[in-house]
């Protein structure tokens, strides 16, 4: 517990409130003022670009690329939407200027300002009016007026506060940079996710070329969509059909291709079952990119309903790509690729596994199974199974197969 007193004069001088009470029904309804970033896969993710005035928290792991895309973006915006204003509180000029230099940023349009006192930042950008704001990070800048150090609970919220309010009064699209905790969590109290508009993580392995940005929180738009970038020497590429990366044309026992939906963008993925006997008093439940509880439920299902035992056996899953799914509509292609995997049989080449499983093997409906299908078509996959009671898709080529248990599915693929 730390004590955090603010002086008397900064808690008096809070300014009467310029609003008046009006009726919701008398409110103007108008289209939010956006500015489109010039990336497609971040203005897919904020819902078609920055809207005046919007603060968001971009977070993620050390060295996952947040200042490189920031970096980008302030290039984006300053091109044609006047100055960009970044400031940093962890690395010099001559940093920030090396990056640009490897990212091949000219860095014309942007100001650079190495400063971490609250009061000095906002004199600075009220001086220059920028057309975009960045603060890197959020917790480096202090209140002189707090006697807390920088990072502190009380320092963030309220340097936040200040930065929200700045950038509504004066209509600045801003990216704040938050620390992230070891539990992946953006550090500082949860207030900081409610004071702003939008929420963003950028994910993904830095020993792997991939990430993905995701939105947990949006004001302005969904939280369903991602978009997938490239790290490479040059920056951070767009990677316009994610689908092409997630895929291989593996033919090994134990690999299946299934589909989910990230907002409006299906997109399929390679899963991946290892399983072997085990050497250990009970046996090992490994699972990357699904949540664990799911894996072994869905191993349970698969011994109870389907009769594959999986006691005596180690099982891994992996999701191809490092990405992270949480949809229940890859649950069938799940308990397909361990069957796959403990009968030491491949999946027929070219098909697509698409269905919820409940507790008693009943394979479930899913959303948007017409644009999964698509999807599949459009990638030259020549079979899909899906659930019995799902809709009957118009114009595509594909061999639709109807199962009603994930018995039907296993028997299907293993005897064909």
């Amino acid at each position: 517990m730390v004590e955090e007193q603010l002086d008397e004069k900064s808690a008096s001088s809070r300014r009467k409130s310029a609003f008046k009470p009006a009726l919701l029904s008398d409110i103007p309804i108008g289209l939010e003022e956006r500015r489109s970033v010039g990336l497609h896969e971040v203005d897919r993710v904020l819902g078609g670009g920055f809207v005046k005035g919007s603060v968001v928290l971009l977070g993620g792991d050390p060295g996952i690329g947040k200042s490189t895309l920031t970096l980008q973006i302030a290039e984006k915006m300053a091109s044609g939407n006047g100055k960009a204003l970044y400031i940093s509180g962890e690395e010099s000029s001559i940093q920030v200027r090396l990056r640009a230099q490897r990212l091949k940023i000219a860095g014309d349009g942007i100001v650079f300002l190495p400063e971490t006192e609250m009061e000095s930042i906002l004199e600075q950008a009220e001086t220059m009016m920028p057309a975009f704001l960045i603060i890197d990070s959020i917790q480096t800048v202090y209140k002189s007026s707090m006697n807390s150090s920088p990072g502190s609970v009380g320092q963030v919220r309220e340097c936040c506060s200040d930065i929200m309010k700045f950038a509504k009064d004066r209509g600045i699209p801003t990216i704040i940079i938050g620390h992230v905790t070891k539990f992946g969590a953006i550090a500082g109290p949860k207030t900081l996710e409610h004071i702003v508009d939008t929420v963003l993580y950028f994910e993904g392995e830095k020993d792997q070329q991939y990430r993905i940005l995701r939105a947990s929180k949006n004001r302005f738009g969904s939280t369903n969509e991602i978009g997938v970038f490239e790290m490479t020497a040059d920056g951070l590429v767009e990677v316009e059909n994610p689908t092409s990366i997630f895929v291989t044309d593996s033919q090994a026992s134990g690999s299946v291709i299934v589909s989910i939906m990230e907002g409006t963008r299906p997109l399929l993925l390679e899963v991946q079952a290892l399983t072997n006997p085990t050497y250990f008093n009970y046996p090992q439940r490994v699972a990357t990119g699904i949540d664990y509880k799911r894996l072994t439920m869905l191993l349970a299902v698969l011994e109870r309903r389907v009769g594959i035992n999986v006691f005596g056996l180690d099982c891994f899953l992996n999701v191809v790509g490092g990405i992270k799914v949480f949809e229940t509509a890859i649950d069938l292609g799940i308990i397909v690729a361990v069957a796959s995997a403990v009968r030491n049989k491949p999946v027929a080449k070219g098909t697509v596994i698409i269905g919820e499983v409940g507790l008693g093997g009943e394979v479930r409906s899913v959303w948007g199974i017409e644009n999964r299908l698509r999807e599949a078509d459009k990638l030259g996959l020549q079979t899909a199974i899906i659930p019995a009671k799902s809709p009957s898709p118009q114009g595509i080529k594909l061999n639709v197969i109807r199962v009603a248990e994930a018995r039907q599915a296993v028997e299907q693929l293993m005897n064909s």
